[in-house]
């Protein structure tokens, strides 16, 4: 099921009756829980068993490894409870692209091997779910929180349908103290929420796939030089698409969890206002950030040990970060492109010291400067294949002779206007929230902008895609 659909609405409004009926509190879990795994089997039932199978484990697991002392049956249980999700991940995941890679090596050496494609479904998710019952279990581990007491508290959190697809990134002591007591949102969270719900869908469904995908389509699926400025304005399109698509998710995710008087955590800040890449990472996907930093940077070692291993620890950090997105080299490169972008970032901090927060260069063209470097990498992560980001980023510098045009002048109009307005909208926002500036307005103007965005949302209605974010 996706936010962006007609069944969702009829979903959501059951949710929010019986959620407001005069039910107990452990009622009200249930019918929570119940509703999340028909959320989930709504794409397809058979997966259920997976999320079964990763609470069931780490639960109990989590549980054993809190009151264990003996180090190195923690250590078992630890390994138990890695093997348990990892697994799972890297054969529904990874499985065809490992299997892909071990054949292209044999061919490589000269042996004549060719299996039966694979025919492996990748269950919508996996990645986050699989990451937010992992840092629960390697907190377990280091006691850094109290185990989860009740089964179904626990089940809760690995499965509230609004971050269970595509995030935010939950920790236990987000989520699971909320479960704990009875909790019912008010008035105002649920004007709050709905709002966040209808401004997410006109980011996804506006803004995101009617606006911008056509031209990131065209450009990307062209299989053909293309003129400079096509090439340009496709990239800048699909930059635009993907935040308004993933950022249009957490959106609404944190919309729906309010109507129901759950708080989420904030997964994007403005990241195209970041100046520097520290402080992209700081506002793109930030529960993701927080958790490869907390998870795989900092136990790697972190800054602790010197500058070359400091080097070595983002590299890592930031090239799996990039294989978690897909099963693709391009996504390994592209997370690569990002490392090396924070090394040249880190020796410029570390060489000026304190003279580096002195550059007189204005913050607005150090953002904009950040904005067209991650552009290029946006190239690898929206390529199928390097020859086709090769292709992309020749036309991109003007390396090509009488490049194809593929996108009508009302089409780079559109772009143009459309990642022009979000930029400047980002940059005049980066210190600020949503939540934040709404209550300010004056009830006309909040509910003109309402309407507004209701309005385009019913006249763009006919597109009905899964979140990009979806397939990771």
């Amino acid at each position: 099921m996706i936010f962006n659909s007609y069944t969702f609405i009829v979903f959501f409004i059951i949710v929010m009756v019986l959620h407001n009926l005069p039910f107990s509190w452990k009622t009200k879990k249930i019918n929570l829980l119940l509703a999340s795994y028909i959320f989930y089997a709504a794409w397809n039932p058979v997966f259920i068993l997976l999320l079964w199978l990763s609470t069931i484990i780490d639960f109990y697991v989590g549980k054993a490894l809190y009151v264990q002392e003996d180090k190195r049956k923690k250590n078992v249980l630890l390994v138990v409870s890695l093997i348990g999700n990892l697994c799972m991940l890297i054969f529904f995941k990874y499985g065809t692209f490992l299997l892909d890679n071990f054949v292209s090596l044999l061919n490589l050496m000269g042996a004549d091997f060719h299996p039966a494609k694979p025919n492996i479904i990748l269950p919508a998710g996996i990645s986050f779910y699989t990451f937010t019952t992992l840092c629960y279990t390697i907190d377990m581990y280091k006691k850094e929180s109290k185990p989860v007491g009740s089964l179904l508290d626990f089940s809760l959190f690995v499965t509230f349908f609004p971050h269970l697809v595509a995030g935010p990134i939950v920790r236990p002591p987000q989520l699971v103290p909320q479960f704990e007591t009875p909790r019912k949102a008010t008035t105002d969270q649920i004007m709050q929420g709905l709002f966040l719900l209808s401004f997410g869908l006109f980011m996804k469904v506006v803004l995101a796939d009617s606006m911008l995908a056509p031209a990131a389509n065209n450009v990307f699926d062209a299989g053909r030089p293309l003129a400079s400025l096509d090439a340009w304005m496709g990239v800048l399109a699909f930059s635009g698409q993907i935040f308004f698509d993933f950022a249009g998710y957490s959106t609404c995710a944190i919309g729906a969890a309010l109507c129901l008087g759950f708080m989420l955590p904030q997964n994007f800040m403005y990241p195209y206002a970041a100046i520097g890449f520290s402080d992209f990472w700081r506002r793109w996907h930030i529960t993701l950030s927080a958790w490869l930093r907390d998870y795989l940077y900092i136990p790697l070692g972190g800054n602790r040990n010197g500058v070359l291993k400091t080097y070595r620890n983002l590299m890592i950090t930031m090239l799996l970060g990039g294989l978690w997105h897909g099963a693709n080299w391009t996504f390994v490169v592209w997370g690569g492109l990002h490392g090396l972008y924070l090394w040249i970032e880190k020796a410029i901090v570390d060489r000026r010291g304190d003279k580096a927060s002195r550059i007189v260069i204005p913050g607005f063209v150090l953002a904009l400067f950040t904005f067209l470097l991650v552009d290029i990498t946006w190239v690898f992560f929206r390529a199928g294949t390097f020859h086709q980001a090769y292709s992309i980023l020749q036309s991109m510098f003007g390396f090509v002779k009488d490049g194809a045009m593929v996108l009508p002048t009302l089409s780079i109009w559109k772009v143009g206007i459309i990642v022009v307005g979000m930029v400047l909208a980002q940059w005049f926002m980066r210190n600020k929230k949503v939540l934040e500036v709404v209550p300010k307005m004056q009830w006309w103007a909040f509910g003109s902008v309402w309407a507004v965005l209701l309005l385009l949302l019913i006249w763009s209605q006919e597109s009905s895609s899964a979140f990009i974010y979806f397939q990771f």
